[in-house]
């Protein structure tokens, strides 16, 4: 099995040719440590250092000197749209603010399908589509301070909110009680 240990960004590939792709999943692409298998049968532990949110483009180096192309899956998703653009990011706040990611498009935003979220995007009078398409979401906090050293991915989070089940954030929440 090959291993792939580092990540070249989309915007560092400059057409080099690849053996293969794995079409992955949010969950799949955010994942440090995972075993895939790429479109032609190419099995792939991928084993990084640090934990990345790899994106569509973005390359796995293994560890024969191959290539092999990541690629965003369909997921079922809540397509959200507003009457205006203050709508729209009054929908975006509300999503981020209860840490759901959503991946911010010119005129709607996407979030991964929950009924939690059709409930909350609903009661805000947002106009909805459930939809399968890739789910890119914003980095948020953690992307701006991720290392990028020779075109690799990774970030580590050092900061924990007590009031979130002790995940780390990165940030504070101030509650007015």
């Amino acid at each position: 099995m090959l291993r792939a240990t580092s990540v070249i960004q989309a915007s560092h590939r400059h057409d080099r040719p690849v053996a293969d792709t794995v079409i992955l999943g949010h969950e799949q692409r955010s994942a440090q440590k995972i075993t895939v298998t790429g479109a032609k049968g190419t099995v792939v532990e991928i084993d990084l250092h640090m934990p990345v949110r790899l994106r569509t483009d973005d390359l796995l180096l293994l560890d024969d000197g191959a290539l092999v192309e990541v690629v965003a899956a369909p997921e079922p998703l809540i397509e959200a749209r507003a009457a205006d653009l203050p709508g729209l990011s009054r929908l975006a706040w509300h999503l981020g603010d209860r840490h759901i990611p959503v991946q911010i498009l010119p005129n709607r935003v996407r979030a991964l399908r929950s009924e939690a979220t059709e409930t909350l995007l609903k009661s805000l009078g947002a106009k909805i589509a459930m939809i399968d398409a890739p789910f890119e979401p914003e980095g948020g906090a953690y992307a701006l301070s991720q290392a990028h050293d020779h075109g690799h991915h990774g970030h580590a989070h050092a900061d924990h909110d007590d009031c979130c089940g002790g995940h780390a954030h990165g940030h504070h929440h101030h509650h007015d009680h």
